[in-house]
């Protein structure tokens, strides 16, 4: 399974998505994003991910629109290959948008005469901030979304005219909600573990019990998150993840959220690792851009957690790292990053 946030440990040979699931997720996709035959897309997220299977491939087949394939992204490649084809929109994910940011060679390759209409991201929650920046910057919106490979198509999405930062938009064309007091409900403001049902989303997986991953009909999705009082989504991360410092259930995405504030950070990674004391402790691995002094990055990290985190919030342990694990699409390895700490 390839969560369009989170990930999860289901594997993906058990999802089954029938040509009709797969086209009528399509014909979300390309209605929720305005997509026509005027539209030409940059293709740099990896092939085999349903990201740019259905999300992008289908899409645009069913609008006759066009599609350019790049070989691998490139960030010094990436604005010359929007001009030169007008491309309308692309979809990517966090460490991309980051890189364009801090690229020297993509931020003197940008011109503002291009034709993008938005931008896609996916794979991980992108920080408010990072969005933000990219925006003003590129005045190109950043369309964020909430999709899994169970549902084929993105199961929420932000209105391009209504982006609301920091949110996964709005459900569209499939039906969500959030397991609190054990049932589906939709209180603003209570986080619950997201739940999914709709004719895009799977009703079963192969040789799995269905009373593992399903509830009244709904799927369990495995990621928790509350809506606010105008319906938008927000995902506050996966209840795997959670990490249980003394008793307390502390999200990692709050603590790398605070963390991705600083200029200065390209990644984070937020795990708790095994402690006799206290079950976990909290250990934060991050990545900073290449030249930053370590000890002044970790003085003013140390403050923006303190000024941003309760006391059992904030980590016991700060580490600097060349690179974090990723998947081939992008994501954290969290269990990874985990199993490397205990050793």
């Amino acid at each position: 399974m390839d969560s369009q946030y989170f990930g999860d440990d289901r594997e993906a040979e058990k999802v089954g998505l029938t040509h009709e699931v797969m086209r009528r997720a399509a014909y979300y996709d390309l209605t929720s994003h305005r997509l026509t035959d005027k539209d030409t897309v940059l293709i740099v997220m990896p092939m085999f991910h349903i990201n740019a299977q259905e999300l992008i491939i289908i899409s645009i087949l069913l609008t006759d629109g066009k599609m350019v394939i790049a070989p691998k992204f490139s960030a010094s490649k990436f604005w010359p290959q929007i001009l030169e084809n007008d491309v309308t929109w692309s979809s990517v994910v966090p460490t991309i948008v980051a890189i364009l940011l801090k690229n020297k060679k993509a931020n003197a390759a940008f011109r503002p005469d291009h034709k993008l209409r938005f931008i896609r991201c996916a794979s991980a929650i992108l920080s408010v901030n990072r969005q933000k920046e990219f925006t003003e910057r590129y005045r190109v919106p950043i369309l964020e979304g909430y999709k899994m490979t169970e549902s084929c198509s993105q199961c929420t999405l932000n209105p391009l005219d209504k982006i609301k930062l920091g949110s996964v938009g709005k459900p569209f064309g499939t039906k969500v909600s959030l397991l609190i007091d054990n049932r589906p409900r939709n209180l603003s403001g209570q986080i619950g573990e997201v739940l999914l049902k709709g004719k895009n989303v799977i009703i079963s997986y192969a040789d799995r019990d269905p009373n593992q991953d399903f509830i009244d009909g709904w799927l369990k999705t495995g990621d928790l998150g509350y809506f606010a009082a105008d319906g938008y989504l927000y995902l506050t991360g996966r209840s795997k993840e959670l990490i249980n410092y003394g008793g307390h259930k502390i999200s990692p995405l709050k603590i790398e959220n605070v963390l991705l504030q600083a200029d200065y950070v390209q990644e984070a990674a937020a795990v708790g690792v095994t402690d006799q004391m206290f079950g976990e402790k909290i250990v934060v691995v991050v990545v900073l851009n290449r030249g930053t002094d370590q000890a002044t990055a970790k003085k003013g990290l140390i403050q923006l957690l303190e000024k941003n985190l309760a006391r059992f919030e904030r980590p016991q342990e700060l580490i600097f790292t060349d690179h974090l694990p990723h998947s081939r699409v992008g994501k954290i390895l969290r269990v990874q990053l985990r199993q490397e700490l205990s050793k």
